[in-house]
């Protein structure tokens, strides 16, 4: 129009909006930044990638796998019995491969620890030794369908829960938790966390192994459910699932021809660890993602998994490859004499349950979550939001009270990621940096966008193949 400004699309910097509207002119400002954080490359292959008939395909078969997978809790028995391919002298742990030289404080302190646990080293310092003379053997829990918090390590006879779809197609593990404080996953491993691992091996495993032959089958997707409906997020909140989860072991438990001490030993222990039922949703969430692995062309994510060292994802489409970047710090909360200069990386396989959707993908159903990890109520909500941009849907299984209940975003898609800069949020405990120490706090943190910038290329190199 004749006598009119001039009219502006400022796209990227917002700073250049303001003289151009204080000059007279209407300017409308576009948040906009290059994909995968400006690589090139990446953008290509998104390019390649977006709408892709064979990906859109794929992805539809994956995210049906995921929501149709049915999670029960069968059992309790030692890893070595439950786990096929685990060695008498293999030792599994958190995250992706990682060689004995590079791992972090408390992975290698847990690691030690286990094979103090287990009667092969007398102390800790001699855990060095066995190695060196290829003694013991590393992998990662997830190439044996299993997953561990913080260092996950899993020893032979360390009791597992064991996780099996209802068609009993697949399963997967996880290790008991051990509670808070001074504990082997933090990488602590002096007396008294060896005593209490080898009480858990002898009494807690063999009781409720007990209690789950009376029940048969505990279905955990519903428990879940109704633990988000009560505040919980089912990662680093799980007071709701853990007190549901009680309910329904307690009368099995009282049923069963273990002595009464046990029993009440048993029952004292869960009662008093808010965070019991967190290794058992860590393992539902593994059998989920693990049933939609494996599809050709997809571009779902089935796991983002810590070493302490570095940041791993496995992609459906992309078989058994892991895409990892340097692990990130967390920023967070410390226990009191506590700071960032005393924090491990980004550690453990718990991520798996912001894979499937819970954790800090569902911060909107655990408000007072902030209060251990940091923030506030609104950013809880606004993450989960933040989260449906990334996703190839919702898990309508898992609703959200506080989002009108709507299903958990789920379902992470690399190349939403990329497309969009949004990263992966998690929530998640901070160990100390140095072996032994143990838990000293917990916070927020972001997957790194490398490891989605390399999937995308990948995906992209293989896709139509």
């Amino acid at each position: 129009m004749a006598g009119s400004g001039p009219r502006v699309v400022n796209v990227g910097l917002s700073g250049f909006a303001p003289p151009i509207a204080e000059a007279g002119g209407a300017v409308t400002d576009v948040q906009w930044t290059p994909p995968g954080a400006g690589d090139a490359e990446a953008a290509r292959a998104l390019a390649e990638l977006t709408a892709h008939p064979d990906v859109e395909a794929a992805n539809a078969r994956a995210m049906t796998r995921y929501l149709e997978a049915e999670p029960g809790l069968i059992g309790v028995a030692p890893a070595r019995d439950a786990i096929d391919g685990l060695g008498d002298r293999t030792l599994l742990h958190a995250g992706p491969p990682v060689a004995w030289d590079d791992m972090c404080g408390p992975m290698r302190g847990a690691l030690a620890g286990a094979m103090v646990y287990e009667g092969w080293a007398r102390t800790p310092d001699d855990a060095d030794a066995l190695v060196v003379a290829g003694d013991v053997a590393f992998t990662p829990c997830h190439h044996l369908g299993a997953v561990g918090p913080m260092a996950g390590v899993v020893s032979p006879s360390m009791p597992m829960w064991i996780v099996s779809d209802e068609t009993g197609a697949g399963r997967a593990f996880c290790s008991l938790n051990e509670g808070l404080g001074k504990v082997l996953r933090f990488g602590a491993n002096d007396a008294s966390v060896i005593e209490r691992l080898k009480w858990m091996a002898g009494v807690l495993g063999p009781t409720l192994a007990a209690a789950l032959e009376r029940l048969d089958r505990i279905e955990i997707k519903p428990l879940m459910a109704q633990a988000l409906h009560m505040g919980d997020e089912v990662h680093n909140r799980n007071v709701a699932a853990t007190g549901l989860l009680f309910k329904r072991l307690l009368p099995a438990l009282l049923e069963t021809d273990r002595p009464a001490g046990d029993i009440a030993a048993v029952a004292r222990f869960i009662a008093g660890n808010d965070h019991f039922f967190l290794n058992i949703s860590m393992a539902a969430c593994k059998l989920m993602l693990d049933a939609a692995h494996g599809i050709p062309n997809s571009s779902m994510v089935t796991a983002m998994a810590r070493n302490g060292v570095e940041f791993g994802i496995r992609v459906s489409g992309a078989g058994a490859r892991w895409f990892t970047a340097p692990a990130p710090m967390i920023d967070g909360l410390f226990f009191p004499g506590y700071g960032i200069g005393d924090a491990s990386p980004d550690l453990g396989d718990s991520a798996i349950t912001e894979t499937a959707g819970i954790g800090g993908f569902a911060m909107a159903a655990a408000p007072a979550i902030v209060q251990f990890v940091g923030g506030s109520a609104h950013d809880a909500l606004a993450v989960t939001d933040e989260m449906a941009a990334i996703t190839l849907g919702r898990n309508n299984a898992l609703t959200l009270p506080a989002l009108d209940f709507a299903g958990t975003p789920a379902g992470i898609d690399v190349r939403r990621v990329v497309d969009t800069n949004i990263l992966p949020a998690i929530n998640t405990g901070i160990a100390h940096r140095d072996a032994g120490v143990g838990q000293v706090g917990a916070g927020l943190t972001r997957a790194p966008m490398a490891c989605f910038t390399e999937a995308v290329k990948s995906l992209a190199r293989d896709v139509g193949q």
